[in-house]
């Protein structure tokens, strides 16, 4: 069985046990900082609001089949909107080797449904805008003050769009979880820009299946 395993971070000198330990609830001072899950971790027990606002946990969501576990930013991001649409095209394929595809961002309930009707999207959108989810699986970081002033010259108001002020985002990240919880597969990148490729996506999902 081919193992695709991609996990990029920039802390040095942790120990594997340490890395674990900070990922519980933690809350980075940057993308940089962050300390994800490890693989053969378990989906912590969260809960998520799905797009009418109703409270679901994270870990039964993923009971039910095998899951392609995303947290992308927000709608308001571009590079997440081109990643939300690659993996609406691999939906199919993703279904019928068994998995669901549960994406998780920062935008509160109401702001979820503008990005299933802007791109057409099947699979299901949860909010974790009180950013507990990202916290738990160690991907959560504050926002600097500049960076919040700079978006908001673009018309991006993360205040309005997670309906707090408390400016923290996920790392955009990619988990593979089985029905056990277990994760078997990440792909952590800092840079926001760099997503992982939807075919890739697939090698490893198929891969696990195998």
């Amino acid at each position: 069985m081919i193992r695709i395993v991609m996990i990029l971070s920039l802390t040095v000198g942790l120990s594997v046990m340490s890395m674990a330990v900070l990922a519980q609830g933690s809350i980075a001072n940057s993308a940089d900082g962050i300390h994800p899950l490890l693989i053969g971790s378990t989906v912590p027990d969260v809960t998520v609001d799905d797009i009418n606002g109703k409270s679901v946990k994270l870990s039964e969501l993923v009971k039910q089949n095998p899951t392609v576990l995303i947290f992308y930013r927000g709608g308001w991001c571009p590079y997440c909107n081109r990643q939300m649409s690659d993996l609406q095209k691999i939906e199919p394929t993703l279904l019928k080797e068994g998995y669901r595809i549960v994406a998780i961002s920062a935008d509160q309930p109401e702001m979820l449904r503008q990005s299933i009707d802007k791109h057409g999207l099947t699979y299901d959108l949860y909010s974790d805008s009180d950013a507990k989810a990202s916290q738990a699986f160690g991907i959560a970081f504050h926002v600097a003050d500049k960076t919040v002033s700079e978006y908001k010259t673009y018309g991006i108001d993360l205040d309005q769009t997670s309906g707090n002020n408390r400016h923290i985002l996920p790392v955009p990240a990619v988990f593979l979880c089985d029905t056990d919880g277990m994760i078997r597969f990440e792909y952590v990148n800092p840079n926001y820009k760099v997503r992982l490729d939807g075919q890739v996506l697939l090698a490893a999902a198929k891969a696990y299946r195998e």
